[in-house]
Parts: C-alpha cells; sequence; structure tokens
C-alpha cells in the first residue's frame, strides 16, 4: 500500500542503522531516535529511511522506504529493549516513534557522495522527484515553506512550551540544612 502524500508534508530523512531496525519498523511500527542525538523537531508527518552499509549489496547507501509518523513519546532504551537487560544504555532516553505502514518510495533515493546522513528535513514534492540525497535539499521559496513549517510545529510541541515557575515555600530548618551540606562539602 502506497499513501499518497501531499507536495508540502513534511519529512524527515532518518538513518537506518540495521536490518534489525527495519524490521522492527516493518513489524512493531515504530522507530527510535537517541534523544541526545535527536533532531530539534520530531513531529512531521512522515519518516524516511536511509539504509546504511550494513544493508548489503542492492540496498546500502539508498532511501527506499517511509511510514507516516502517528506520534511520539519518550522513553528509555531499556524499556524498548527489555531483552537486553545490561545494554550499556540501557538507561538513556529515547524517542519512540509510533509509524503506521511502511511503504515503498515512488523510485529509490541513492546516497551518491552523500554517505554520512543522520537527519534531513525535507518536503513530499522533492521524496517524489529525488534521485540522490543531495536532490533532497531545498531551495528558495521550498526552503521558506519547510522551515516555516518546522517552526510552526516547534511552537505547537509540548516540548517547547516554557513550563510555568512553580512558586513554594522551602521549609527553613531544609534550608539550614543544605547550606549545612554546602559548608561541608
Amino acid at each position: 500500500m502506497n499513501p499518497t502524500f501531499d507536495d508540502t508534508d513534511l519529512f524527515l530523512l532518518a538513518i537506518m542503522p540495521a536490518a534489525r531496525d527495519l524490521e522492527i519498523a516493518r513489524m512493531l511500527g515504530w522507530y527510535r531516535i537517541p534523544l541526545r542525538s535527536a533532531p530539534k523537531v520530531i513531529e512531521t508527518d512522515y519518516i524516511a529511511f536511509y539504509q546504511t552499509g550494513a544493508f548489503g549489496d542492492g540496498h546500502r547507501w539508498l532511501v527506499e522506504s517511509a511510514a507516516k509518523v502517528k506520534g511520539h513519546e519518550l522513553t528509555t532504551r531499556g524499556r524498548l529493549f527489555s531483552d537486553e537487560p545490561d545494554h550499556p544504555r540501557k538507561n538513556e532516553e529515547y524517542y519512540k516513534l509510533s509509524l503506521g505502514p511502511l511503504f515503498s518510495l515512488p523510485r529509490q533515493i541513492h546516497a551518491g557522495s552523500w554517505k554520512r546522513v543522520t537527519f534531513l528535513y525535507t518536503t513530499g514534492a522533492r521524496i517524489r522527484i529525488a534521485e540522490t540525497l543531495r536532490d533532497l535539499a531545498t531551495h528558495d521559496s521550498e526552503r521558506d515553506l519547510l522551515w516555516h513549517a518546522l517552526r510552526d510545529r516547534a511552537s505547537n510541541s509540548a516540548l517547547y512550551r516554557v513550563k510555568p515557575q512553580i512558586d513554594m515555600e522551602i521549609d527553613p530548618e531544609i534550608l539550614a540544612l543544605l547550606a549545612g551540606l554546602e559548608q561541608v562539602n
């Protein structure tokens, strides 16, 4: 099933490091992004996957598939992969993007000279016509459209809203205790 996406739909191109990750996206309907290296805006319409050299002949350094982004949550790697209880990054935070079914793009997009890609924003129009990753870059008025969309998404995101300041009174005994701790240290 190939959904119809609009030229103005916002796409996030993201790295797909291994075939296992692609199977997770396909079978379980999610994709993970480490919080420490995440792009500023997660709220996109679609996500397209750049397959690394780990994919082997015929599938490495390509963008072949994408999925509609249904939502996201913040969780830990340990919660995502309960079968890896001793993983050194089990407590690190990750975005878990909920995905619709994966679909094939109208054509494969080849890396060309760009082999190291992590994240890139683009539009449905660019995805539709791109032959190489370089073709995904937006220009002129199209770039303005992209940046306005990103700015709007960021301003509507709960992650970018300023939380209200909470005024609270602290017990003087606790303040004295804290002051004493500071002097000892």
